[in-house]
């Protein structure tokens, strides 16, 4: 066997491997999802269910007369409120940020980046006492504006790359054409920077959608609890539910991974476009 091929042989095992020590958790929590609770705990371990039940997902869904699909309901809510705003203050931004000259735009790009540097808990007791002094907590709106603070800043960093791969003369013909400012960016920028968009609003959602700490901390009304929040019921002082909490993650994963589609095809659809248009 050839050298280079005996270095392609061990980069594709390499790469096997990888695979399996990532998507191995996940088939572990599928699997644990569909066994029953005697299964679960025993010290013998079983990587297939030897006695497949759906009894964790019917006890899920009928679980204090379906809290859960309440509890689904508001982070759809919350998750998709927070795509918008924060898809819309980080478009705006960060095509301020690449097009004009203003004073404090590098220090502003700067505190960005400083801003990345801090974990989101440093974040809770200041959010926590503005949302309270406006009256915002056990709300959603509260809950919004705390995920796109926290995603704002690498969110506009990240739109910012791609604006400023856009050639400025696109701009200026549209003006020429009669375009307003606005109607440039709506319709000549925001198009070829679909790509950046795609992952924009797919980060926003996944902050919102898997987001544990400031939901358990602004919201104290089971009625209002999001997911992950909801999911914390299982979890009691002496055990965990680890087959009601597999059978929750399961679910709670399905709408991320439907939503992480829809953003892939975007993606696809954006770079051809910015391709043909450019």
């Amino acid at each position: 066997m050839k050298r280079k091929d005996l270095l392609k042989l061990l980069t594709h095992l390499i790469l096997i491997i990888a695979v399996i020590i990532s998507i191995f958790p996940v088939l572990w929590v599928l699997s644990t999802s569909f066994k029953p609770a005697a299964e679960v705990f025993s010290p013998q371990i079983h990587y297939i269910p030897e006695h497949f039940t759906w009894e964790n997902y019917h006890y899920i869904f009928t679980f204090k007369n379906g809290i859960f699909f309440t509890w689904l309901k508001n982070s759809a809510i919350v998750a998709l409120m927070t795509t918008l705003v924060g898809v819309f203050l980080a478009a705006t931004a960060a095509y301020a940020f690449s097009r004009f000259e203003f004073i404090g735009k590098g220090a502003g790009m700067f505190m960005f980046l400083v801003a990345q540097m801090f974990p989101g808990s440093l974040l809770i007791v200041p959010l926590y006492n503005l949302l309270k002094s406006y009256g915002l907590l056990n709300s959603f709106l509260g809950l919004v504006i705390a995920y796109s603070t926290v995603a704002l800043p690498f969110s506009v960093m990240m739109l910012k790359s791609f604006f400023d791969t856009i050639p400025v003369e696109l701009e200026e013909a549209a003006k020429v054409d009669g375009l307003s400012p606005f109607g440039t960016f709506w319709r000549i920028v925001m198009p070829l920077s679909l790509p950046g968009l795609a992952v924009t609003a797919f980060y926003n959602f996944i902050t919102a959608w898997n987001e544990f700490m400031y939901a358990l901390t602004f919201m104290s009304k089971e009625e209002l609890y999001t997911l992950p929040v909801g999911l914390r019921t299982f979890v009691n002082e002496f055990n965990t539910d680890w087959h009601l909490m597999a059978a929750g993650a399961i679910i709670i994963t399905i709408p991320a991974l439907l939503f992480f589609l829809g953003a892939q095809k975007y993606l696809v659809s954006g770079l051809t476009a910015g391709g043909t248009k450019g």
